[in-house]
């Protein structure tokens, strides 16, 4: 029986990518390579999921309030746009997390869509049992979300060429690969060789 699939893009948002307030050094490198994903997946006619910070002004995420960073993707501001290059089709299944004032919300199970659906009930609803995640960051919402979406018992498969790490620390991101993998994700060979 073919397995049903799902592309989940995480959080190529404007403030992300370099020159934003929360910038991942290359992190708009990963669009152009996305972009061949969304065609493939497109083309076989297979969901789209692209999630997004969508925090409120004032949150306890932020460091301005007790957190950790600086203020990042407010909802409606121009940093919390995705990337102009992100070539996202009509039909993908835009989710927001991150919402509440109280919420860090890094796994893109936390996120829902326009009605409220999560994310786990989304893909459950298409019979979705191979996810293929790429996006922004490696060693924050990239990880927790391959690691949250083994949890729910999805087969989960790391787009490589299409992450990019923060890397408070240089091994940051090399740590988390390490942790996804010995989790139990599958890294997909790059875009040119990848198949469907």
């Amino acid at each position: 029986m073919k397995i049903s699939k799902a592309l989940l893009i995480v959080d190529v948002q404007n403030d992300f990518c370099p020159g934003g307030a929360l910038g991942v050094q290359n992190g708009d490198r990963i669009v152009p390579v996305l972009n061949r994903y969304i065609e493939r997946f497109a083309r076989a006619g297979m969901p789209i999921f692209v999630t997004r910070d969508w925090h409120p002004p004032m949150t306890s995420h932020f460091n301005t309030a007790g957190g950790v960073w600086p203020p990042h993707c407010i909802q409606g501001s121009k940093g919390a746009e995705f990337h102009p290059d992100l070539k996202i089709s009509n039909d993908a299944v835009v989710l927001s997390k991150g919402t509440a004032t109280d919420e860090d919300s890094y796994s893109a199970f936390a996120a829902a869509d326009s009605r409220g659906a999560a994310l786990k009930d989304l893909l459950r609803q298409r019979g979705i049992e191979r996810i293929y995640v790429g996006g922004l960051a490696t060693d924050y919402c990239v990880k927790e979300t391959v690691l949250e979406g083994l949890m729910q018992g999805f087969q989960v498969v790391l787009l490589q060429d299409a992450i990019c790490g923060v890397n408070l620390q240089p091994e940051d991101s090399a740590q988390a690969i390490d942790a996804m993998v010995k989790a139990g994700v599958t890294v997909a060979p790059p875009v040119d060789s990848f198949r469907l």
